[in-house]
């Protein structure tokens, strides 16, 4: 998969198209959406929020702040439209306990959303708990520090071994992966980025999870390849996610290029 930021346009509400983006999704698959906010039209998206989110918009003083909320919620509302082939502005989300989003009027289509500055990713999946992260991968002197707090013992010891050169990328795979699993949990970091245990050497694999989250061997970790500055990850309780392809939020979505 290229690295390569690609320019993303309108996911426009064209039916001939969206008819078949259910079919597109094997029902036990994951597949993920890349964007790039800066580039993406907040027109195109604006007009698909619902009240609550068109409010929360308005309050924000920040342009590019404002612009980007709209273009991440708008273009999820479109995505999830063309998969349930209906209009974006009637799909109900909904938050769970501790404030998952879900939808209302069709559970059984799993999504997440993940930004960080001006990378959007986005995981849509049938009958699955998933959970996607993607960061910028920025040297920071606390990382160290993070390490310490954030990871179990076994990767831990994995990340000090490292040459220097490597410990900034592989901070930043780890913690990817450990925010997408507790995303996907629905607990988020409140669960403990300590609890979930990737196994370093085969980083596909959890060691260990928080009991409450079923057996380790049940959840399955991947890293999606977004360029040398940017980590991402997916992580799903199902089998079927080492082939997830990433496509570009360009429209129309039907023709779509796999990244």
């Amino acid at each position: 998969m290229s690295g390569r930021r690609r320019k993303a346009g309108c996911l426009g509400s064209a039916p001939a198209a969206n008819e078949k983006m259910g079919a597109m999704l094997n029902k036990r698959g994951v597949e993920l959406w890349y964007g790039y906010l800066d580039d993406m039209p907040e027109q195109c998206y604006e007009s698909v929020l619902d009240a609550g989110e068109q409010t929360h918009a308005g309050k924000l003083k920040n342009a590019l702040m404002r612009k980007r909320y709209a273009i991440v919620h708008g273009s999820l509302r479109q995505l999830l439209a063309a998969y349930l082939n209906m209009p974006p502005a009637q799909i109900r989300i909904k938050q769970a306990e501790h404030g998952k989003p879900y939808l209302a009027d069709h559970p059984e289509l799993g999504f997440n959303i993940s930004h960080s500055g001006g990378h959007l990713l986005i995981a849509v999946g049938w009958n699955c708990e998933l959970g996607v992260d993607v960061e910028l991968c920025k040297d920071r002197k606390s990382l160290a520090g993070l390490v310490e707090k954030c990871f179990a013992d076994e990767e831990a010891g994995y990340w000090h071994r490292l040459p220097q050169a490597e410990k900034t990328r592989e901070f930043y795979r780890f913690w990817t992966r450990k925010e997408a699993f507790v995303k996907a949990t629905g607990r988020g970091i409140a669960l403990g980025l300590d609890q979930c245990v990737i196994n370093p050497e085969r980083a596909t694999e959890f060691l260990r999870v928080p009991e409450s989250c079923g057996v380790a061997a049940e959840w399955r970790v991947c890293d999606i390849d977004l360029g040398p500055a940017v980590c991402g990850a997916l992580a799903a309780k199902t089998a079927e996610i080492a082939e997830a392809r990433v496509r570009c939020l360009e429209w129309p979505v039907a023709k779509n290029k796999v990244l």
